[in-house]
């Protein structure tokens, strides 16, 4: 017979967690992720910027120093000293003085000697003066004329940037420094125009673009030129309305766009149309970039030097 009144016993086991392992990995494997996100992203930027745009960037950050000479510590004296020893060449000849007794009758003669020298130099030394000034102001006004321009560049692409309708045809923009000022140039692109097909009139992205250097060339207080390109075998509906019209009146209309918004009119010099003449790419006339407006800003330097007076 069994037994109803033995208890029944239920055992229960209770399974203890498993440790914090810790979330450090994680920490460490977002920021790889992170970090080659940014390479990837810095190698596509690098791969798609023009060499123009990579020569505008290293320009922006690294700006040309006001001095051309690049000897001596880079200053406009190229590293020669105020006197005339210190401005000696390497292997030049010294000036040597006679340290001996000299008789009275050759002091007399050097006297006579020192004193015809003068009266024949002393002119020469006067004129050599004034040449030496003149090329000392002259090269003066090219740096600062030079720095002042490289600015100018820089706050053109600023004001580029800081539009947004404009960024996107930052390819279509071109700025280049040269040795006679400024080449600004308005290029089509294939799949990217400035001007509609056949028109004289720009695009609003161009006209903005255009509006936003007219005061900044106004500043620089120098001379333009407007010339008109086409890219060659276009063809068109009127037989008396070509490429050298269109040209043409692409130029006027830019030039009046950068009058319309703050550009003097006695700081343009010519406007022109080339039609095909001067294409962008002499080896493929046929190209889309061919069509374009360029805006050149002469650095021509003062009728009168500093320090001559007429």
């Amino acid at each position: 017979m069994a037994n109803y009144d033995q208890p029944i016993i239920i055992k229960k086991v209770k399974k203890a967690a498993h440790g914090h392992h810790g979330g450090a990995w994680k920490i460490a494997y977002a920021d790889f992720v992170t970090a080659m996100m940014a390479f990837f992203l810095l190698m596509w930027l690098i791969s798609m910027t023009t060499p123009e745009q990579k020569q505008g960037l290293a320009e922006y950050f690294a700006p040309a120093a006001v001095s051309l000479s690049n000897s001596g510590a880079g200053g406009i004296m190229g590293g020669n000293a105020m006197d005339s020893t210190g401005s000696q060449m390497s292997g030049s000849a010294t000036d040597i003085s006679a340290t001996g007794p000299v008789s009275p009758q050759t002091e007399r003669q050097a006297d006579l000697s020192n004193s015809e020298a003068d009266q024949v130099g002393g002119q020469a030394r006067e004129n050599g003066s004034e040449q030496q000034a003149s090329s000392d102001n002259e090269f003066n006004l090219k740096s600062v004329d030079s720095q002042k321009f490289h600015s100018a560049a820089a706050s053109i692409r600023q004001a580029w940037q800081s539009l947004p309708e404009v960024t996107p045809f930052m390819d279509n923009l071109l700025i280049e420094q040269t040795e006679d000022g400024l080449d600004i140039q308005i290029v089509d692109q294939q799949g990217k125009r400035m001007f509609p097909e056949g028109s004289k009139y720009p695009l609003e992205q161009t006209r903005a673009a255009i509006a936003a250097i007219a005061p900044i060339l106004q500043q620089l207080n120098a001379q333009i030129t407007v010339s008109g390109h086409t890219a060659a075998g276009a063809r068109y509906d009127n037989p008396r309305y070509g490429a050298w019209e269109l040209s043409a009146d692409r130029a006027n209309v830019v030039r009046s766009t950068l009058g319309e918004f703050g550009l003097g009119n006695d700081r343009v010099k010519s406007v022109v149309g080339r039609a095909d003449d001067d294409p962008f790419f002499p080896n493929d006339p046929y190209m889309a970039a061919n069509e374009r407006v360029k805006i050149t800003v002469m650095q021509t330097p003062p009728p009168i030097p500093v320090g001559l007076a007429p």
